[in-house]
């Protein structure tokens, strides 16, 4: 992994790229004064004593004062990451509590974009599932959920899988067809629906919706393909 890259998943834990690369310093380093962290990132002596208080406040750094002066020295990774994921899940606890309630009504039809956003959303979405999942998807979509699905699964409840993965080993009745090209569908509790484009990339659009008649349109099509797999002897598992 390079620099950058380690850099850039710091930043997901609420630093900037300045105190991401001070905090990787001292990861390095160990105990660090700031004229040396300016020395050996670069950065300009006064940015890395904003860095390194920011970073003391934020849990990443302690400050070691002793009769040679002030150094820092880095909190472990996972120590920094379990408590920043702590704080969330009690801001999380708090949010769910106090978040207003909307009137329910059907949802439209909803445009979600990028890898990581589609990803989390049929996540969410197997999370919350009560009954059965319907998927069809290359390699790519079931590797990327397939803990969620396996989890699903574990429960006795029903899923579904049509795939041009002829390795898949996970959970569900398996009917394997021809090339999904990069298309991928998902069916929750006869109620939600995920479709769309997935190939690893960025610029992937994926539809959500809960509206009925789509939701009946596309259950049908994903029955008439699972009926043409099975005519022609697709099925597995």
């Amino acid at each position: 992994m390079g620099k950058e890259q380690f850099k850039e998943h710091l930043m997901k834990f609420d630093l900037t790229r300045q105190e991401a690369a001070v905090y990787e310093s001292l990861l390095e380093n160990g105990k660090l004064t700031g004229y040396e962290a300016a020395k050996l990132t670069g950065i300009s002596r006064s940015n890395v004593y904003v860095a390194l208080a920011s970073l003391c406040e934020k849990g990443a750094a302690y400050l070691e004062a002793s009769e040679n002066g002030k150094r820092y020295l880095s909190v472990p990774v996972q120590e920094f990451c379990e408590d920043k994921i702590d704080q969330l899940k009690k801001e999380e606890d708090w949010l769910v509590m106090h978040a207003p309630v909307r009137k329910e009504e059907e949802e439209g039809y909803i445009t979600i974009s990028g890898q990581e956003t589609i990803e989390a959303k049929a996540r969410a979405l197997l999370k919350r599932a009560k009954e059965r999942v319907y998927l069809s998807s290359g390699q790519a979509f079931l590797e990327a959920v397939l803990p969620e699905l396996t989890e699903f699964a574990g429960d006795g409840k029903k899923v579904v899988i049509i795939t041009d993965w002829e390795a898949y080993v996970g959970p569900g009745k398996v009917y394997y067809t021809a090339d999904r090209k990069g298309q991928m569908g998902m069916i929750v509790d006869s109620s939600f629906i995920l479709s769309g484009e997935y190939r690893n990339q960025d610029r992937n659009t994926c539809l959500y919706t809960s509206q009925r008649n789509f939701v009946e349109i596309f259950k049908e099509a994903m029955a008439n393909e699972i009926k043409v797999i099975e005519l022609t002897k697709g099925e597995t598992n």
